[in-house]
């Protein structure tokens, strides 16, 4: 079972707006646009949590609305804040794009009767490893 999102409370079964704490979460949003920063856009406007789950308030698109969950910010604000928050992590090196390898070169090897000759595991590795023999070929 999930919790129920910050901003929302459940009466009679059904997620509701708590609109106090929507008013914050909608000026989080538009801080956030601002400044760029989470945790200064969090303290301007009183909302008292950690780093991560200012994050997730950011991301969550539960406050979109849907079946459930009733409508908190606009799709549009809603976009902006996960682009800028995609540009901040670009910008800040912490998303890196994958580079496949330009060239793969695969060989093959192989092993022989590995001998249980020690019975200390990390001795027993290192000779299992040392009979391995690249295969050429040519």
């Amino acid at each position: 079972m999930t919790h129920t999102p910050f901003g929302y409370k459940i009466v009679n079964a059904e997620a509701v707006i708590d609109e106090s704490i929507a008013e914050k979460i909608r000026q989080l949003y538009r801080e956030y646009l601002s400044c760029g920063s989470m945790s200064a856009a969090a303290r301007k406007v009183g909302i008292n949590k950690t780093h991560s789950v200012i994050g997730r308030i950011l991301r969550n698109v539960n406050y979109l609305g849907n079946d459930y969950y009733p409508q908190i910010v606009d799709e549009e604000l809603f976009n902006k804040v996960q682009e800028l928050r995609k540009n901040n992590a670009k910008s800040q090196n912490r998303i890196r794009d994958f580079k496949e390898p330009e060239s793969v070169i695969l060989k093959n090897y192989k092993l022989g009767k590995v001998e249980e000759k020690y019975t200390d595991p990390y001795k027993q590795a290192e000779y299992a490893y040392s009979i391995i023999e690249e295969e050429n070929d040519e």
